[in-house]
């Protein structure tokens, strides 16, 4: 049975969702030029979630996803990369995807809270977990630097 809006609004207001530790970006599996993270997210309640970040400094795109094991994504940030909402409407580059019965994770909106620049992963996380009501109890690491240069 898929998530309903009111289990989303639930999970998404729970104060008790935290993250223990400090997150450090990975190299992408694909070989990309991102760099990633996925970090567990612990709550009162148990709600089975992780975080998932994805930054490519060279496209500067950004995103920052809650998913919920059962469903996916039920909660994301978009810098960097527009969106074309299933009623046709195009958001801009800096948008949020929060679940509905409707859509699922698919429509996405403007948001107003989140200041921070695409170069800045590290503050816009910080907007994030403040919006998604997560405690972070350590420190995202900066992204390392991508190399631009072959050396042979």
């Amino acid at each position: 049975m898929a998530l309903t809006n009111t289990e989303f609004e639930a999970i998404l207001s729970d104060t008790t969702k935290y993250i223990e530790g400090d997150i450090e970006w990975m190299d992408d599996e694909d070989h990309s030029p991102s760099v990633e993270f996925r970090a567990e997210v612990i709550s009162g309640p148990g709600y089975p979630l992780f975080v998932r970040g994805s930054y490519n400094r060279l496209a500067q795109t950004l995103s920052y996803m809650l998913i919920l094991k059962s469903d996916g994504r039920i909660y994301g940030l978009d810098l960097g990369k527009e969106h074309h909402n299933p009623t046709c409407q195009h958001v801009g580059e800096t948008h949020k995807h929060k679940w509905t019965d409707t859509y699922r994770d698919k429509h996405a909106y403007v948001p107003d809270d989140i200041t921070a620049d695409v170069a800045d992963p590290v503050m816009v996380w910080r907007q994030f977990c403040k919006e998604a009501s997560i405690q972070h109890a350590g420190t995202l690491a900066q992204p390392p630097s991508v190399q631009t240069e072959i050396w042979i």
